[in-house]
């Protein structure tokens, strides 16, 4: 965890919802960091189901095959993450690591170790030391707690500079429900499914089937929009448990009308957690909004809106506040997609700069200087064809980014 706060961080960890059936602690194990907490076990009621997405990485971690594997039953009792070491290209012995944690969690938490989830983040290749873990896990079950959000995620921090949470509430069927989520995330993001780690708790009572179908789309409009670095983490785990014990009538379809306010405030708790982890990008100095539309579909704005946000070029010239939208014109056009490159509009903060395939005629420099000045800033694009649009957020390129990933392992 780095001295250095974000200067995009907020001023706090915010107040999140207690969910009724979750309760969490955070233990010291020493996995890699000494002095602050690395190991975050969550206990969760009998009965909670569990969606999830994650990575797409074809060298994903052995916690990821793990509940990959376990995640079609739809069930989840415990959770036990760590920080520091990934577990990701360890063998046989990063899957036996898995599986003994997994029932050593089973044991204290009275369930069986395919109810336990398990996730990893942090250097790659090293054997990971779960018997550190495992030794720690009764003192984590006689510190449970609920509502303990920012200790928990605290514990799950690596190159982070601060805890990321968030929350909501909404109705289903005229009952309150709660939602509480926490992730990780600074370097190594363009997520592939999920983001680096983020654990979302409701006390919504949803089948698990139906909480995954709810779920996928919202990953996509939210951490699957999301990019630091073009990086896809061999550890991107989201999980989102519901308890069940708000009582409300289970939907019985995922578009169910009684499902809408529960969508629209999962929504904003995934949307929050992603930007979060943008404004938290090792290095970054500013947030990138950027905006793409007038495309063939709305999958091909998504492809020229990642090209966008992960040009270097691009990233660097925000980080200089130089306004120049020529590298925005070459990352549209290595994106190869359809485009009308006489009807293309580039704009920087809502001014245009250039329209119909060329600069406009009365561009002035000063407002768009301006504005890159700021915290935040919006990269609007217009490519012509069709209705196609998508928006993807990413942050600056900035020496500090060097710095950090050069020093990760010592």
């Amino acid at each position: 965890m780095s001295d250095q706060v974000s200067p995009l961080a907020p001023e706090g960890f915010p107040e999140l919802p207690a969910i009724d059936g979750v309760r969490t602690a955070a233990v010291m194990a020493g996995v890699k960091y000494r002095n602050r907490p690395d190991v975050l076990v969550a206990e969760l009621a009998e009965g909670t189901t569990v969606a999830g997405t994650l990575t797409r990485s074809t060298t994903p971690g052995a916690p990821v095959t793990w509940c990959r594997e376990i995640l079609s039953k739809g069930a989840g009792r415990g959770l036990v993450v760590n920080a520091g070491n990934a577990n990701v290209f360890t063998g046989a012995a990063g899957h036996a690591a898995v599986r003994e944690t997994a029932s050593a969690a089973a044991a204290i938490l009275s369930c069986a170790p395919d109810e336990v989830f398990v996730a990893s983040t942090g250097v790659i290749g090293e054997i990971l030391a779960h018997d550190k873990i495992i030794a720690k896990l009764p003192e984590a079950k006689e510190t449970l707690r609920a509502g303990a959000w920012d200790a928990a995620a605290t514990a799950i921090r690596t190159t982070d500079t601060f805890a990321k949470g968030a929350g909501a509430t909404a109705e289903i069927g005229g009952k309150t429900v709660k939602i509480a989520g926490i992730a990780k995330g600074s370097g190594m993001v363009q997520p592939n499914m999920a983001t680096m780690l983020s654990f979302v708790f409701t006390d919504a009572a949803i089948p698990a089937d139906i909480l995954q179908a709810v779920l996928t789309p919202v990953v996509d409009r939210t951490f699957n929009s999301i990019t630091v670095d073009s990086d896809t983490s061999t550890s991107d785990t989201l999980l989102l448990f519901a308890t069940g014990k708000a009582g409300n009538a289970a939907p019985s379809a995922a578009d169910d009308p009684a499902l809408d306010g529960f969508k629209t405030a999962l929504e904003e708790v995934l949307k929050e957690l992603a930007l979060l982890v943008v404004r938290d990008g090792e290095g970054a100095q500013k947030l990138i909004e950027v905006r793409v539309t007038g495309a063939e579909s709305d999958l091909s704005a998504r492809k020229i809106a990642l090209a966008i946000a992960n040009s270097p070029l691009v990233k660097t010239a925000v980080a200089g506040e130089d306004a120049n939208w020529g590298r925005v014109v070459m990352a549209v056009g290595k994106s190869e997609q359809p485009i009308d490159v006489s009807k293309i509009r580039i704009g920087f903060g809502g001014i245009d700069i250039a329209v119909g395939g060329m600069r406009d005629p009365d561009y002035d420099e000063a407002p768009v200087a301006a504005h890159l000045k700021g915290r935040e800033v919006g990269i609007d694009v217009d490519v012509g064809i069709g209705a196609g649009k998508s928006t993807v957020w990413t942050c600056d390129l900035t020496h500090g980014y060097i710095s950090i990933n050069a020093d990760y392992r010592s």
